[in-house]
């Protein structure tokens, strides 16, 4: 029970600076990732979020990127 409990917690909305924290990359590096469209964003009012699932999807991009050219 704990454990649904806790996915039911998890944020699914990250600040930019959260998203970058949990990349591993600098704020600013976010932003040219965001703005050069490889990571989506959602805007709620002024705010701008990072939902969790473009990051979950950025980095199987990186991976699927990274083992398709390790095989060429």
């Amino acid at each position: 029970m704990e454990a649904s409990s806790a996915a039911e917690n998890r944020r699914r909305l990250l600040t930019v600076e959260e998203a970058a924290e949990a990349l591993s990359i600098g704020r600013t590096t976010m932003y040219a990732l965001i703005k050069a469209g490889h990571i989506s964003t959602v805007r709620l009012g002024k705010l701008r979020r990072v939902p969790t699932d473009a990051l979950t999807a950025y980095v199987s991009q990186l991976a699927t990127h990274q083992h398709a050219s390790a095989t060429r």
